[in-house]
Formats: structure tokens, C-alpha cells, sequence
């Protein structure tokens, strides 16, 4: 039998992608490995049967038509059942047929001076090293529909979880315009510079992509209707498009050679905006963020509700008396729930999370001597410092409890607010963290600086790690 370790590759540190700009031989202009394969390889990220393996995925820079090539030093022979992983047949099922033509045909392939990417201009921005360019189209669009099958393998590479919108790679035709296409909006982001050959014609550059779904979103009548002998059915030429939704930010990728550059949270402001002022869209929010889109969110998401006057008005309620003891209710107004449901609606941010920032924002407020940080020293706190850190404290373990209530509900009273002791000190940490990144945050997108952006916005761009539990 062989041996499997001889015979066996790491299949994230064989595969390597690349960027090439079609003609003169083919410029690549980056290269990059994956930061994760098990969805495509097995969970163990393996590759048997091979010697010095090599598995080359380059995509045309601009129009991102892939191709395919394997190459190793040395390949296994099949001894009976035991054969080497038939690596194209693996790949098949994520990549287009066009994938799949000899390396040749797509060396040779000519460059389009007048090529543009697919669907509408949505925004532009400018950074330090270059223009970029966001184009918005709806999948059902065959132009869209093409480059997504292109692209989408990435969510698969570089999102843990990622998955395929509403197509299965093994199934008969892992390509077809999934059912739902007209339901998802996608945002292709580019940068875009003049062309080496021709000053007066542009070179793009695709650098990543996002994609919204579109849910029916019931809104109860205010107040309820009553039952009516006279009730008819909507007309008939009632446009779905205008019904109230949620618009879902599913995929979120900025390709690894063009994070640390503040783009990303450029491309999920341009998102987020887009969806505030389009009237239908009642939530916006993120399919199963992780760690570094949270963060990325989270700050974003900040400096826009600190720019909302009313914002201005979101504080504890300091006349409050404290309960006498943790069995107590805790006050419902601890901050003006009415303001806080007039701004979420405005803002249209989904519940935990609008939650979490008013918590994070509330918590700035507090006084030096008892705000969460990671001073070793702080001055000594008054009576009214600890009455409004202790009316804080109590708002986020509402929420918190309120959360997790099956769970904690099970526990006697002491272990529960031991649990919820614990915790708040962790999420004490997390906003502690997250506070002092956004002041550099905040600063460095007013002025524009880019250059400062980097440390802020290298771990927000990384769109495949593991997800984190947030309380």
C-alpha cells in the first residue's frame, strides 16, 4: 500500500492563484495562495498521488476568465483502488468549462481596449495608488451571471462556510442561472487606471465582490386591521420590487493582494448607502459576518450613526434610581427606547447589532473613572460615576439575558449572574478594543488619509477566518 504521507500535498500550499493581464505573454500582476481548500480537497486539505504538485488557477485581470493547469514532479501509479485525486475532475464542478482549455488558448487570448465590466456604474472612489470603480448588476443578467460563475470559487478560498448562491457543483448543471437570480444584486469592485498602451483608454483591474439578497419583509399594520366582508386581492400589476424587504449582505471578498488599503469598508459603506436611501429596503442585515467583517462593520457602522443628529440624543438615563438587588426588573428606560426605535427604523440596522453599537457608543460616554479600558490606573470614581457605570452595566445584561434566555433561564440564580458577570467582561473587552480602533477610524476617514488606513483595515478586509461567538 502506499505511503500516504509520501504521496500526499497540502492542497492550500500547492494551489496558487494569480491575476494576469492578457498580452505581451501575459503580465502576472499578483499571485496569491488560498486560505482555505477543504470545501474542494476534503476537510483535511490533502491532495494524494502527487510529488511536487503545482495546481495554477490564473484569471484574466479584468474580465477574470479562468484557467486551469496541474503539474508535479512525480505522480502516483494506481495500484488497484488506490489512484491519485483526479484534481481537474474536482475542479469541474467550481469552475466554468472555459477553465478548463489548454493554457495556450488563454495566453494567446488579445486584450480589449474598450472593455468594460458587466452592469451599471454604481459608485467610484479614489485611493492613494489608484481609482476604483463599483458596477451593480442583478444575477439574472446573463453578463453578471458570467463572471459570477468566474469569480465565485473565491467564496469557497477565502470565506470558512462560504458556499454557492443557489447552485450545486455536483449537480447536473452546476452552472444554470439559479432560480432565484433575480432576487440577488451583485457589486463588482475594480480599480481602474489609464492603459500602458493607450493613455485615453482605461485598464481594469478586478480586485473583489459582494452580493445582496432580497427578502419579502412583513411589516404587521398599525394598528391591526380588523376583518372586512369587502377585502379584496392586490391588482394584478403589483410590482414585486416595490413590496418591503430585507436586503442581505451575503458575499463579501477583497482579493488578498488589495487589502490594507481601506477599500473594503469603501465598497460596504457604498452597499450600506445605497440600501438607506432605497425606500423598499427596511433592514440591512449580514449573512454569518466573521471576526474581521464584524470588526469592519462594526466601525463602519459607528462613524455613520455618530453622523445622525438624533444620534446625538442616545445616553443613559441618569435620574434613574438603581434596583435594590439583581432579583429586581431591570428599567426598560434605561436609554429612550422610543428614540432608539425611531433612529434603528432610520437606520435600518438589524437588532442585535443596532443594539450593540448603542451599547458601545453609551459605554464611551461613561466617565474616566469607571469607563472599561486597558489602563492599568484610573482616578477614583464618585458616587455618580459608579451610578451611571452601574445603570451601563445593567443595559447590556438586559440584552444579554434577554439573548440567551433559554439557556441562562435553566441556571439558578446565582450561576446566572455569574454567566452574565462573565459575560459582560467580555464584551467590556471587546468594545474596549473596538473604541480605541475607532478613533483612529474615524479620524483617518475624514482626512482621507489612506496611508494610515492600513493597520486599521488589514484584519477588516480579511473576508475568510474563523467566525467568532459575539454576545
Amino acid at each position: 500500500m502506499a505511503d500516504q504521507e509520501e504521496w500526499s500535498e497540502n492542497a492550500t500550499e500547492a494551489t496558487t492563484i494569480s491575476l494576469v493581464r492578457p498580452g505581451d505573454g501575459g503580465k502576472t500582476i499578483a499571485s496569491f495562495n488560498p486560505k482555505f481548500t477543504y470545501p474542494i480537497f476534503g476537510e483535511e486539505e490533502r491532495i494524494f498521488g502527487y510529488k511536487g504538485l503545482k495546481i495554477n488557477l490564473r484569471f484574466h485581470a479584468h474580465d477574470m476568465r479562468p484557467n486551469v493547469t496541474v503539474t508535479s514532479k512525480n505522480k502516483f501509479k494506481a495500484v488497484g483502488e488506490t489512484e491519485p485525486a483526479d484534481i481537474t475532475a474536482l475542479l469541474q464542478g467550481h469552475l466554468p468549462p472555459v477553465a478548463f482549455l489548454g493554457a495556450s488558448t488563454f495566453d494567446s487570448a488579445s486584450p480589449n481596449p474598450d472593455w468594460t465590466p458587466p452592469g451599471d456604474v454604481h459608485d467610484t472612489f479614489s485611493s492613494s495608488d489608484a481609482t476604483y470603480e463599483i458596477r451593480r448588476g442583478n444575477l439574472a443578467d446573463k453578463s453578471i451571471g458570467q463572471l459570477m460563475n468566474r469569480i465565485e470559487i473565491f467564496s469557497l478560498l477565502f470565506i470558512e462556510g462560504g458556499s454557492y448562491i443557489g447552485r450545486e457543483q455536483e449537480g447536473p448543471e452546476p452552472f444554470k442561472t439559479p432560480d432565484d437570480a433575480a432576487q440577488w444584486t451583485v457589486y463588482f469592485l475594480y480599480r481602474k487606471q489609464p492603459s500602458a498602451a493607450d493613455a485615453t483608454k482605461s485598464e481594469y483591474t478586478f480586485v473583489g465582490y459582494s452580493t445582496v439578497r432580497r427578502f419579502f419583509y412583513f411589516q404587521p399594520p398599525t394598528p391591526p386591521t380588523s376583518p372586512k366582508s369587502d377585502w379584496d386581492l392586490p391588482k394584478a400589476e403589483l410590482d414585486i420590487a416595490e413590496l418591503p424587504c430585507r436586503s442581505r449582505i451575503s458575499q463579501f471578498i477583497i482579493l488578498p493582494p488589495f487589502q490594507g488599503k481601506g477599500i473594503g469598508a469603501r465598497l460596504y459603506n457604498s452597499i450600506f448607502k445605497y440600501y438607506i436611501e432605497t425606500a423598499q429596503t427596511k433592514e440591512i442585515p449580514v449573512e454569518d459576518p466573521n471576526e474581521e467583517f464584524d470588526d469592519m462593520r462594526d466601525l463602519a457602522d459607528l462613524t455613520y450613526l455618530r453622523t445622525i443628529p438624533d444620534f446625538a440624543k442616545v445616553r443613559l438615563n441618569l435620574d434613574l434610581k438603581l434596583p435594590k438587588d439583581y432579583t429586581s426588573a431591570v428599567p426598560r428606560d434605561i436609554v429612550d427606547p422610543a428614540l432608539l426605535d425611531k433612529l434603528r427604523a432610520q437606520t435600518k440596522i438589524v437588532p442585535r447589532q443596532f443594539a450593540r453599537l448603542i451599547e458601545m457608543h453609551t459605554m464611551s460616554q461613561l466617565p474616566e473613572t469607571v469607563q472599561p479600558t486597558f489602563a492599568e490606573k484610573k482616578p477614583s470614581p464618585t458616587a455618580a460615576d459608579k451610578h451611571q457605570y452601574h445603570l451601563w452595566q445593567l443595559f447590556v445584561k438586559r440584552r444579554i439575558y434577554r439573548q440567551n434566555r433559554d439557556v441562562l433561564g435553566q441556571l439558578d440564580s446565582s450561576e446566572r449572574l455569574d454567566k452574565l458577570n462573565e459575560a459582560l467582561g467580555s464584551v467590556e473587552l471587546e468594545y474596549c478594543r473596538l473604541l480605541a480602533s475607532h478613533v483612529q477610524w474615524a479620524k483617518h476617514y475624514e482626512t482621507g488619509d489612506s496611508a494610515s488606513k492600513r493597520k486599521l483595515d488589514d484584519e477588516a478586509e480579511d473576508a475568510g477566518s474563523a467566525k467568532k461567538a459575539r454576545v
